[in-house]
């Protein structure tokens, strides 16, 4: 086993050095690297086998837990997924799967592209670009192992895109366990590189380092799951393409280009607006959740600690100004507190400590009765800073003033605030679930005191009520929430508002949404994994706040509605399999007010699969085909991280297709995939934002390699 292990480190040592050539070399590294981790295999798996020989470890083995499962009092855990069905989809890779609006390359500025309700309530920072990278503390997986669980994967494309991440688990204990895991997101420049290739330049950097631990009592009474984790995000930011005049308009007609902006798709040799603009991100969590069983089952005891770190730093180095008239590009026409370069940043600090009871009730051995009520404290902290111009005085008669600039700070809050919640779930036999849930930020009692009907106007709750029975279900959910931190006051280089008083307090109304929905969800009879589902939803928005098209929040005065209609259908016939699932929205199209979303969005997928070689290789090979209808996509502002409204740019409606090979070798799950095979066919590129190209066709590679001893 000693000598496995340092095998194993000799190999992760020599992978990482592949890892770098595959980053710098292009298309070369990346047939390198896929040969070399191809080769090994055979040689890594038969030393597997010769070990397996004394004892017997795999997936069955090992159990992934979950802190949202404990808060059901419960640890049986979840096997490790082994399945190939995510494996080529890139979204699957990050934090967050769900569809995006992002500016074209992996690592960069997104938002959610569908509708989302907001659950979270009193102070938010409000800096959520780059979310979807960052891991959630409170959703950190722990393992339950017999045996010592590592695994390792790596994405890389020919355009520079990559996600690494190892990780490395161990009972030291039959229940104490621990772990530390380490992730890599990174990409390269598809616009506006000097090298003249797609992908040659560094865009994007994310790094992420995990420690974790899961303990439990032998009598299984007292649970302990925490966990530590640092991430670092460094991106480039280019503001898109600065179109040429010879791109925009016929200079010999004199009138505009009828193939703009269809022919904004050169990459490489396409003009930017920003040559020294950069967004730096840094997240800090520490999380520990304890329980206690009082009373067995019935009466639980826990108590959450959590604390989150942001820091966001904005720099522009060089202004972009249109010569021979120095008018300002990119950014908005105001005045500048510096002329010439851009630093804005802020700092939150958060600590929540949560005390509450839970239990579970079986009764009668048909029904079960589920509760959790809780109270949570959270301290705040915001500080926020800012670039200023000044003049250095001479300090003899001779000397000349010289301009500087200095960091000063421009906004200081602190916040205390207090939340009370649970839940409540009923279930007989299966068939019948019953469930309620909610949360309430406690109201200022001074507010109390001055104005009732003011305080229950501005109070934030969610509440949210669920009923089950057999294929069909359906649910109400009611919230009001205040902006976030980042809307209610702003003051930087090119943007400056104030929308709270002078305690912080926002002067916006309380956004208050009600959705209804209704789904089904029925597996049909007659063929193997043949399931159905669909759901629709009516969402009332009231005083939803967003960011207009000069970039500042605004609060709209009349009531959104939104319709949502989603289906899935998942089926196989013998070898073959069929994926299609699609989401129509109305009422928030090109020329909605505030939300702006894609009437409809599609993603189909179909495959063939099979064992090979005497059913030592599971594969599967298909295609997928991504659509989104046009819609008035959000613009964007690195110097605030916020996506706006704007209605000067429609990103027309498109499909990519793409073809993957997966396979699956024991421990092993290997993929190549070629996406957006119809370039050209219908234009030369899409865009992902307003003047942001999204990738054009590319190989990519991806590989996941667990080991259980």
């Amino acid at each position: 086993m000693r000598r496995l292990a340092f095998a194993r480190l000799r190999y992760f040592l020599f992978f990482l050095h592949l890892l770098r050539r595959g980053r710098r070399g292009g298309p070369a590294g990346v047939f390198l690297l896929a040969g070399a981790l191809l080769l090994g295999a055979p040689a890594a798996h038969a030393q597997v086998v010769d070990d397996s020989t004394k004892v017997l470890y795999g997936p069955k083995t090992t159990r992934v837990i979950y802190e949202a499962e404990v808060l059901r009092d419960s640890t049986a855990g979840t096997p490790v997924d082994t399945s190939l069905v995510k494996l080529p989809q890139i979204r699957f890779w990050m934090h967050d799967s769900t569809f995006q609006q992002d500016l074209g390359t992996v690592g960069s500025a997104s938002r959610p592209l569908l509708y989302q309700p907001n659950l979270k309530l009193g102070a938010r920072l409000g800096r959520n670009v780059f979310d979807k990278y960052a891991r959630e503390s409170s959703d950190i997986p722990y393992y339950d192992s017999r045996s010592p669980y590592s695994f390792f994967r790596i994405l890389q494309s020919t355009s520079g895109e990559q996600v690494f991440e190892i990780s490395y688990s161990r009972s030291l204990k039959k229940n104490f366990s621990v772990g530390a895991a380490y992730e890599r997101i990174a990409s390269n420049k598809i616009i506006g590189t000097t090298s003249g290739a797609v992908g040659g330049v560094g865009l994007v950097e994310h790094s992420n380092l995990l420690f974790f631990t899961r303990y439990q009592s032998e009598n299984g009474r007292y649970r302990l799951l925490a966990n530590i984790s640092t991430s670092r995000q460094r991106a480039v930011e280019q503001g898109g393409v600065w179109p040429r005049d010879t791109e925009k308009r016929d200079t010999v007609n004199r009138v505009q280009n009828p193939a703009y902006p269809g022919n904004l798709f050169n990459y490489s040799s396409e003009r930017v607006y920003l040559a020294q603009a950069q967004n730096t991100e840094n997240r800090d969590q520490l999380h520990a959740f304890q329980s206690y069983r009082l009373l067995g089952r019935g009466l639980t005891a826990y108590h959450v600690l959590d604390f989150k770190h942001q820091y966001n730093n904005y720099s522009d180095g060089l202004l972009p100004r249109n010569l021979p008239d120095t008018t300002l590009l990119f950014y908005p026409n105001t005045k500048l507190r510096t002329k010439t370069s851009t630093l804005d940043r802020v700092d939150y600090k958060q600590v929540e400590n949560t005390f509450g009871l839970l239990g579970h009730i079986n009764a009668l051995g048909n029904t079960a009765v589920e509760y959790r009520v809780y109270g949570r404290l959270r301290n705040a902290f915001l500080a926020a800073y800012s670039d200023t111009a000044y003049v250095i005085q001479p300090t003899t008669p001779s000397g000349i003033p010289t301009a500087a600039t200095r960091l000063q700070r421009v906004q200081s809050r602190n916040y205390l605030e207090e939340f009370v919640g649970g839940t409540a779930a009923f279930n007989y036999r299966g068939s019948y679930a019953v469930e309620v849930a909610g949360e309430l930020k406690v109201p200022d009692l001074g507010l109390l005191r001055d104005s009732i009907f003011r305080t229950i106007r501005n109070s934030e709750y969610w509440l949210r009520g669920t009923i089950r029975t057999g294929p069909l279900s359906g649910e109400i959910l009611i919230t009001s929430y205040s902006p976030t931190l980042t809307q209610r006051e702003f003051l930087g280089n090119h943007y400056k508002w104030q929308y709270a008083d002078k305690n912080g307090n926002a002067t916006f109304k309380n956004t208050s949404t009600q959705q209804f929905t209704g789904r089904l969800r029925q597996a049909l009879p007659g063929f193997a994994d043949h399931l159905f589902e669909a759901s629709a939803s009516v969402v009332n928005l009231v005083n939803y706040v967003y960011y207009d098209k000069n970039g500042t929040p605004a609060q709209l005065s009349t009531t959104k509605q939104l319709l949502i209609g989603s289906a899935r259908h998942r089926v196989r016939f013998g070898r073959f399999g069929f994926d299609n699932q699609g989401i129509y929205t109305y009422g928030a199209g090109n020329e909605g007010a505030a939300l702006r979303i894609p009437a409809l969005v599609t993603e189909s997928r179909a495959y063939y699969q099979s064992y090979i070689f005497g059913r030592a290789m599971f594969t599967q090979v298909g295609l997928e085909f991504y659509y989104q209808s046009r819609f008035k996509g959000y613009g964007y502002s690195p110097s605030t991280q916020q996506f706006y409204l704007q209605d000067d740019f429609t990103i027309r409606n498109y499909g990519v297709a793409s073809a993957f090979f997966a396979a699956d070798i024991k421990t092993v799950s290997v993929f190549l995939k070629v996406p957006y095979l119809n370039q050209g066919l219908a234009g030369q590129g899409y865009f992902a934002s307003p003047f942001y190209p999204a990738y054009p066709r590319r190989l990519q590679f991806g590989l996941n390699w667990k080991f259980f001893n």
